[in-house]
Order: C-alpha cells, then sequence, then structure tokens
C-alpha cells in the first residue's frame, strides 16, 4: 500500500513533506520521492529503499526549497522497487508532476489508445496518469484532471503539482483514501489522518 502527502503554504514544503512520509512508514513501502516547485520550475528527488536515505539526499528536505509539494511511499505493484519506479512523475513537459495510491486497471490500454508516441522510463501505471493529465492540458487544470481520470479504470488517489499553478495542489480520488485539510498555515492532502 502506498502513501501520499502534500503541502502548500508558508514554509519550506520538503521538510513537512519527509516528516509526513516517515508518519506513513507503517503502510510498508519500497521507495520513496518528493517533489516541489520552486520558481515555477519542478525539482524531484526519489531513491529506492528508505525515506531516511531521501533525507540525507536532500538534507532532511533543507537543500529542496519551495513551499508546495508533493511526497510519496511506493510498495512496487508495476514495476520493480527502483529510483525509475519511484514516484513522483513528472510529465514530458515537465509541467506536472503526480503521486498516487492505487493501482490503474486499464494503464495498458491507456498507453495504446492515448500516448503510443510517447516514450516511458519506468514500469508505473502512474507515469501513464502524468502523461494523460499532460496530453488533455489545455491551460485549463481541472478540466485535464477531469478527462483524464474519466479514461482511467481502477482505484486511485491522486497528488498532482502543474508549474502554472505553483502554489497550489491538486487532490483527487475514485477508490482509494484521501484527506484535505485547509489550516492558518498552509494546506496539505495525505492518504491517511
Amino acid at each position: 500500500m502506498c502513501g501520499i502527502v502534500g503541502y502548500t503554504g508558508r514554509a519550506n514544503a520538503a521538510p513537512i513533506l519527509l516528516d509526513g512520509l516517515k508518519k506513513l512508514e507503517y503502510r510498508g513501502y519500497d521507495s520513496a520521492g518528493v517533489a516541489v516547485i520552486n520558481n515555477k520550475k519542478l525539482f524531484v528527488s526519489k531513491t529506492a529503499g528508505r525515506i531516511s536515505a531521501l533525507c540525507e539526499k536532500t538534507d532532511n528536505g533543507e537543500n529542496f526549497p519551495g513551499f508546495t509539494g508533493i511526497g510519496h511511499t511506493r510498495w512496487a505493484t508495476h514495476g520493480n522497487p527502483t529510483v525509475e519506479n519511484a514516484h513522483p512523475h513528472v510529465s514530458n513537459d515537465g509541467k506536472f508532476s503526480i503521486v498516487h495510491n492505487g493501482i490503474i486497471e486499464n494503464a495498458e490500454e491507456i498507453k495504446t489508445d492515448f500516448l503510443s508516441n510517447d516514450s516511458f522510463y519506468s514500469q508505473t501505471d502512474t507515469e501513464v496518469a502524468v502523461k494523460l493529465i499532460s496530453k488533455f492540458y489545455n491551460n485549463d487544470v481541472i478540466t485535464a484532471i477531469k478527462i483524464a481520470c474519466k479514461e482511467m479504470t481502477g482505484t486511485f488517489a491522486f497528488g498532482i503539482l502543474c508549474t502554472d499553478l505553483p502554489d497550489k495542489i491538486l487532490a483527487t480520488a475514485q477508490g482509494s483514501p484521501l484527506v484535505a485539510v485547509k489550516g492558518e498555515t498552509g494546506c496539505w492532502i495525505a492518504s491517511d489522518i
């Protein structure tokens, strides 16, 4: 079972994301990663293995600045536990990043029907999802996500970043747990309370 977290607010996102991922370790995982938006660009750090390795790689998130981000702990269902298969995944144009809890049952059909000209660097259904959202994007993020989600069968909870909305986390779920919280210092999403 995977775990997802997201944060946008006044504080550096990466340390908050790493703390959230540590709280989700009980769910089991084989890889972890975070993505943040800084100056309208996506920055991603992933590792196969423990969250402690990701903390070390990012200096506990301190050398990974940005106020909006998403994080993920992955339990391999599609592909081996490698850095390439770890989430977050990024669209080819670098505009979108996504974390996912669930299984997209028709990922191979989506590749054939919509993404036959795309190159894939992972074995995951999640990479299919981010590329599908990007394909339908025409300056309206919500519409792109809705259209993409209608094409997917299975279960999912997505945390999505878009560089065109650098202070927002987009989230949607179908059959997988997802909570969203708005507070005085920011907003959070997570796959568990």
